[in-house]
């Protein structure tokens, strides 16, 4: 398979106050096209860093890090971001918010309108179009978030905890949904996380990190046919893998700090 996103012996080192701190250390990892992988591991095992590295919202300091075989320099609209905080504009309309970005791209009006459209009804916003915000459940304003990404048209989708603050139901309710607009739309998608059965039921590969200085554990194929249902979720192949996964995550030496 093609590499859509590669880490290369990916390092990055951040100054504190008595030396530096390495976050990540000779991170190598390749996503391939339309792969969804997880990302799970220890606090302070560097995963948000990781995913900042593959938006350019930072530059690693050894290594590098490839979109289609290119070096990542900064932010790009080939690469949408979806972070635990929704960020939606307050006197925006959900439709507002979603057009924002294509906006700022000079999309024309109308197919502005007509993508936006499209993205609200794939997260099934169609009845919420013009609602604002804070008259949104918090499961609604992070499908918003995710309805504004994809009306970018991204083919990578970075996304940092986005269901970590939701409830359980909510967020399940979540999984599914994203897991149905991936399997229609077919975006690489890499996806950090704490929890491990959103992990592993949402995956095809899952990532466990090492705890400080944050590198590549293992990486744990889940052998899962998609579409992904309760019943898989309650299965004896699922227990399997979420157990191996949990073993990984929470039998690690404590972080430490390089100075």
């Amino acid at each position: 398979m093609t590499a859509k996103i590669s880490f290369r012996e990916a390092g990055r080192t951040f100054p504190v106050k008595d030396g530096v701190l390495t976050a990540l250390e000779k991170v190598s990892l390749d996503i391939a096209d339309e792969e969804f992988v997880t990302v799970v591991g220890p606090s302070g095992c560097g995963k948000s860093t990781l995913l900042n590295l593959a938006a350019g919202l930072t530059r690693p300091t050894s290594g590098e890090v490839l979109v289609d075989g290119r070096p990542v320099t900064g932010p790009g609209p080939e690469r949408g971001v979806i972070f635990q905080q929704y960020a939606l504009f307050p006197w925006l309309t959900v439709r507002g918010n979603v057009e924002f970005g294509l906006r700022l791209a000079s999309v024309p009006a109308r197919e502005r309108r007509e993508r936006a459209t499209r993205a609200i009804d794939l997260v099934g916003l169609g009845d919420f179009a013009d609602a604002l915000p804070k008259t949104l459940s918090g499961g609604m304003k992070q499908r918003c978030a995710i309805a504004r990404a994809y009306a970018v048209d991204p083919q990578v989708l970075l996304m940092d905890e986005p269901f970590g603050a939701l409830d359980a139901l909510t967020r399940v309710q979540l999984q599914d949904r994203l897991l149905a607009t991936w399997s229609e739309q077919r975006r690489t998608v890499l996806f950090i996380t704490h929890d491990v059965d959103e992990a592993v039921y949402l995956a095809r590969r899952v990532v466990v990190m090492a705890a400080r200085p944050g590198r590549v554990d293992r990486i744990v194929d889940v052998g899962l046919p998609y579409p992904r249902t309760e019943e898989i979720r309650l299965s004896p192949e699922f227990a399997r893998i979420r157990n191996e996964v949990w073993h990984a995550v929470y039998h690690q030496p404590a972080a430490t700090t390089s100075a």
